[in-house]
């Protein structure tokens, strides 16, 4: 069994506040929604938002205690992979060839 050999791109995480950031402020609500249907959570479009964004960090947290990201201070840096099969995602994930950290960079900061 041979290993084949991964490009930078195969192996970069890609960052889920920078992922936040492409989808924009006024999708966010949906595309949280979303993830947390492909992750098995039930009843979110009755959740109050604010228990969405606890759900959304929670199943997060799920995903670093598996393997599958990593916390980065605020941020979470997940491995390649991780949103495989997650369509909603898809349309936001940074092209082939570009930086998974590069996803959302459009020159604005969004911390204060």
């Amino acid at each position: 069994m041979t290993r084949e050999k991964l490009s930078p791109e195969d192996t970069a995480s890609l960052s889920w506040r920078a992922l936040e950031t492409r989808v924009g402020l006024g999708a966010l609500p949906a595309f949280h929604r979303a993830f947390l249907t492909w992750r098995g959570v039930a009843g979110t479009d009755e959740m109050p938002l604010r228990r969405v964004g606890q759900r959304v960090e929670a199943e997060l947290n799920r995903l670093v205690q598996s393997g599958q990201a990593t916390r980065e201070g605020e941020d979470w840096a997940l491995a390649p992979g991780t949103l495989g099969g997650f369509e909603a995602a898809r349309p936001y994930l940074p092209p082939s060839g570009a930086s998974a950290g590069e996803a959302g960079a459009s020159g604005s900061s969004t911390t204060s």
